[in-house]
């Protein structure tokens, strides 16, 4: 059969992918310690607004937003192979966001170009909420992380977490409030963990990290072969007898000093971080 010709064919999308943040519902209510200094609801209060109210937004379709003049006409706006932080003001799985999930979902699958990246503090709620057409290999360009702040919370979440069908997993100690062991999820879930990654808490009542517990997880990675990062010292770090104050924008790449990311494949030559604020 001989092809059919479009006269107008779509056009090519060359654009280099990014990293996109998409909250299509934005508010939230404290569900654990980890939630007490929150940023969300810290900078919804300066604005005197309800941070508990969650409400639908106006970037709801931001995903399947298209262009309808110009160059890219008929382009998605977020261009293929992007990197959408999903629900980052909000818990995607919060109970009052159940009617908008199924749509949600939708916008993820016709998206399957883009990588979606979710954190969740209610695993106990995913499995009800997975659409119908999930079944057991899920959605490939979706990835879930739990996070879990202290091992109360870890030793409550990551058993019904590393449990479910999710293709890509991961764990989150952020805001890290206390030593971690995470050794028996590693031991029997590794292989299904993509990585594992701490940070302290931000804000101007942050509470402090410190240096020993993040470095403890590391070697428990490292022991598993399990990927590791360390994404931010947060504002109040310890390491020794010394808590350093860091200001915000260098608590990402403090943490970067440490030298404590691992691959799952080598040990890293980490050195001493260097604490001092630039």
């Amino acid at each position: 059969m001989e092809e059919q010709m479009s006269l107008f064919p779509e056009a090519e999308d060359r654009r280099p992918p990014q990293s996109v943040t998409w909250n299509g519902w934005h508010g939230c209510n404290p569900c654990s310690s980890g939630c007490l200094h929150c940023y969300m609801m810290r900078r919804d209060k300066e604005y005197g607004k309800d941070p508990t109210k969650v409400h639908k937004t106006a970037n709801f379709n931001l995903p399947v937003r298209r262009y309808r003049s110009g160059e890219h006409k008929g382009l998605y706006k977020i261009p293929s192979g992007s990197t959408i932080f999903t629900s980052f003001t909000s818990d995607f799985f919060h109970p009052a966001a159940d009617e908008w999930r199924a749509e949600a979902w939708a916008m993820m699958r016709e998206r399957s170009d883009c990588h979606f990246f979710m954190v969740t503090k209610r695993p106990e709620r995913i499995a009800a909420a997975l659409p119908a057409d999930w079944g057991v290999t899920g959605y490939d360009n979706v990835q879930i992380s739990c996070t879990c702040e202290n091992q109360y919370w870890a030793d409550r979440r990551l058993p019904v977490f590393l449990s479910l069908p999710l293709p890509h997993k991961s764990i989150t100690h952020e805001p890290m409030l206390e030593r971690i062991s995470i050794r028996k999820y590693l031991k029997e879930y590794g292989e299904q963990i993509e990585s594992v990654s701490c940070g302290g808490e931000s804000g101007p009542e942050a509470r402090i990290c410190d240096y020993a517990w993040v470095l403890n997880t590391h070697m428990q990675c490292v022991e598993y072969s399990v990927p590791f990062y360390y994404h931010q010292t947060g504002a109040r770090l310890r390491k020794g007898n010394r808590i350093y104050e860091i200001p915000r924008e260098h608590q990402h790449t403090q943490a970067h000093k440490a030298h404590l990311d691992f691959d799952g494949t080598r040990l890293p030559a980490w050195d001493e971080p260097d604490t001092e604020a630039d």
